[in-house]
Order: C-alpha cells, then sequence, then structure tokens
C-alpha cells in the first residue's frame, strides 16, 4: 500500500514539476512530504489530507481536483482557491502533453456523442439541476436584473450593472428592432433581456425556459413591472416552439445545446425566422479547436453542457440556409464577470451555508474560482452570432451597433 501511494504522489509530482514554471506552489501530501514546483510571486501553499485524493487527482485531475475542495481534502493554506487555480491554468503549458491527461481526453471526446446527447426530457432534468435553486442564491451574487451571462465591460471602472445594461444595449442594438415586432427569446432566464426589449423598443417577447423557477420569477416580475401585454414565458423546449418571429435572441442557452442538437437547433432558429428577420445567438465558445465537456463542470454543474468551437457552429448554421451576417469576439469579459460574481458570493457566503450547508459553499466557490481562471488563460470567449436569411437585412457597416447603443 505504501509503495502505491508514493506511485501516486511521484505521477502528481512529475505533472506539476513540468507545468509550474511562473509562481510557486508548495503542496503537502498525506504522508508528509513537502514539495515545491515553479519559483516566484505568486506563492501558493495547499494540503492535500487523503491518500485516495492523491490517486484520483493523478488519475483524472479535471473531476477530482474540484471533488477534492468540495470534499475538504485539498486545503489551501496559503493563498485561496481562485489564486490556487489561477496559478495552474495559467502554467498548464507542457501539462496537457501528459500521457495520463491525453488518454483522458481521448477517451471524453470519443464519448462525447453520448454525454451531450440532449434530448427533451434530458434536457429538462439538466436545467431544473442548475436553475431550480433558491432565490437567495442567484440574488448573492447577480445584479438585480439576474442576468446570468458574460456582461460588457466597456469602461475599466464599470460596475456589474452598468456592464449588463451594456450587454442588454449590444445585444438590442444588433437586433435592429422596431416597435411592434413580435421577438422569441430562446432560454430567457428570468426574464431580465425581454423586459429590457420590450420596454425599451416597444416589442413584443415570447420567452422560453426549461426551469420551472426561473418562469414563476419572470412571471412575477413582469406583472410587476407592468409589462404582462408585451412579455409572456413559457415552460417549452426550443423543439416545440411554432410560431413565426421577427427576430429571435438567445442567451447562454446554446452551451446546453448539445453537439448532436447543432443542426436541430438551428433548423428550428431558421423556421421560426420570418424572411426579413434577424437572430442573435451569444454563447460560450472556444478561441481553440473542438474539445470534450469539462468532467468536473459537467458532473456537478451543468450536466450536458459544451463549449464549442468555432469550427463546429458554423456548419450547422450554414446548412440551416441562415447567413451569418455579424460574428462578435468578447474577450475577458466574461472573466471580469465572473470576478464580480464570485466577489459577491464569497460576501454573502456565511449567509448562504446557512440555507445550504458548507460542501454546496465550496461547490460554488470552486464554480465561479475555475471558471474566471478559465476564461483568463485557456482560451474561452463569448461568440456572438448575428443570423439573417437576406443579405440586405443588416445594414453593410457596423456603424448602426454604436448609434443604437447611443441612443439607448
Amino acid at each position: 500500500m505504501r509503495g502505491r501511494f508514493n506511485l501516486w504522489t511521484h505521477l502528481v509530482s512529475r505533472f506539476l514539476n513540468r507545468s509550474i514554471k511562473n509562481g510557486s506552489l508548495t503542496l503537502s501530501f498525506p504522508d508528509g512530504t513537502v514539495r515545491r514546483f515553479g519559483k516566484g510571486n505568486p506563492q501558493i501553499a495547499a494540503t492535500i489530507t487523503r491518500p485516495s485524493t492523491v490517486r484520483r487527482i493523478a488519475f483524472h485531475p479535471d473531476l477530482a481536483v474540484g471533488e477534492a475542495y468540495m470534499n475538504g481534502s485539498l486545503r489551501i493554506d496559503d493563498g485561496d482557491i481562485y489564486t490556487f487555480l489561477e496559478l495552474v491554468l495559467r502554467n498548464l503549458g507542457d501539462a496537457k502533453s501528459s500521457p495520463v491527461r491525453r488518454i483522458w481526453l481521448a477517451i471524453r471526446r470519443n464519448t462525447r456523442p453520448f454525454t451531450l446527447f440532449n434530448p427533451k426530457g434530458r434536457a429538462a432534468r439538466n436545467a431544473a439541476h442548475h436553475y431550480d435553486l433558491t432565490d437567495e442564491l442567484y440574488t448573492s451574487f447577480l445584479d438585480a436584473d439576474r442576468q446570468y451571462s458574460c456582461a460588457y465591460f466597456a469602461a475599466a471602472d464599470d460596475t456589474l450593472e452598468q456592464a449588463q445594461l451594456r450587454k442588454k444595449r449590444h445585444i438590442a442594438a444588433k437586433l435592429l428592432l422596431q416597435p411592434g415586432q413580435q421577438v422569441l427569446d430562446i432560454g430567457s432566464g428570468w426574464g431580465g433581456l425581454a423586459r429590457f426589449l420590450a420596454r425599451k423598443h416597444d416589442v413584443s417577447v415570447a420567452g422560453l425556459t426549461l426551469s420551472a423557477e426561473q418562469l414563476k420569477f419572470a412571471q412575477k416580475e413582469t406583472l410587476t413591472a407592468g409589462l404582462a401585454d408585451k412579455v409572456r414565458f413559457l415552460l417549452r423546449d426550443y423543439r416545440n416552439e411554432n410560431r413565426k418571429y421577427d427576430r429571435i435572441v438567445s442567451v447562454g442557452m446554446f452551451e446546453h445545446v448539445g453537439t448532436p442538437h447543432y443542426q436541430t437547433y438551428f433548423d428550428c432558429v431558421a423556421r421560426r425566422l420570418s424572411d426579413d428577420g434577424v437572430a442573435l445567438i451569444h454563447t460560450i465558445g472556444t478561441s481553440g479547436p473542438p474539445g470534450a465537456p469539462g468532467a468536473w463542470i459537467n458532473r456537478y454543474i451543468f450536466p450536458g453542457g459544451y463549449v464549442p468551437a468555432m469550427s463546429e457552429v458554423l456548419p450547422a448554421i450554414e446548412k440551416s440556409g441562415l447567413i451569418v451576417t455579424d460574428v462578435e469576439v468578447l474577450r475577458l469579459h466574461y472573466a471580469e464577470t465572473l470576478r464580480a460574481w464570485r466577489r459577491r458570493f464569497l460576501a454573502n457566503r456565511a449567509r448562504l451555508a446557512a440555507l445550504h450547508d458548507d460542501r454546496f459553499c465550496r461547490m460554488w466557490e470552486f464554480y465561479l474560482a475555475v471558471c474566471e481562471a478559465a476564461f483568463r488563460h485557456t482560451g474561452l470567449v463569448v461568440f456572438q452570432f448575428q443570423l439573417a436569411k437576406r443579405q440586405t437585412t443588416v445594414p453593410l457597416t457596423r456603424d448602426y451597433i454604436a448609434k443604437a447603443e447611443g441612443r439607448l
């Protein structure tokens, strides 16, 4: 047993020794071994308290590190979980060439069609897993409008509220809205964007969600805002919608579609969009090639979720008959959004621990931290695809976007 444990310690140490070059990590193992990797600042110290955790991290780090932090068998002694994750992800480099890591990535890529198969029943269960949680959780870190997607930071001193308002303005400008139009919001969340579009542009909006809790909140807030005659929300899968719309918007939902359903998704958008309509699809993406679902995120946070490469999205758009009229890549905006969310979450952590438990709070702290670090250091971005059926639907230059934002 002792020799076997030393083998796993050796593998973890070798992995970190090859990876950590900028900044230093001092790691204490359960047998009393203390090893230091890298040099310089920041200087992070951590302890693994269980032999089984060392073995699991050596075998499957993408899943086991998050589980260890949730369960308390990974303890951060100097720094916090964000600085630990940022140090590791910023230095990842050669770690991608680890034989064990290559094997796991190959397995995950090959099993991706099964993991991301997302028929209607599973899609509803996946949505409930994440979104049908307590109101107190989401109010602890989101803005008052509950924008649970990448904000748009135009200035270094933008607050979260300002950046989320800029995001809604930016999307509205790209939709080229006209009074009286019918808008479909696929994945409408708590309804903030739908209410903004109806209030500012005098349009009617139908919002689709798979979360019963989001639906209740959205309907209540819409009634309070006096917009019930303009905005309606439905507990409905996008595949079951059958009306035509002048505009279609989808923010932060495409990540849940699943690669086997990309063609179905864009075919639905094409069928539901009028001939002179405009659609705007806002989704997390990767600037690199296609990959595999994040193991820990997929199990604990977003089952069925996947971050697509642009090369995976465009073929489905092309086959649907839609035209890509504009693509914008938002870099680091989500990192800033997540930093604001993480800080607010931590400020309310004690209250949330009383409502849930410490393990739940550690899970969410890890989720917000690892996502922020990933957006800063692993090529994660946000894509905004503007789509139409006709070349002439959208102006020839992008000047109209800034002008529309100015008017708002």
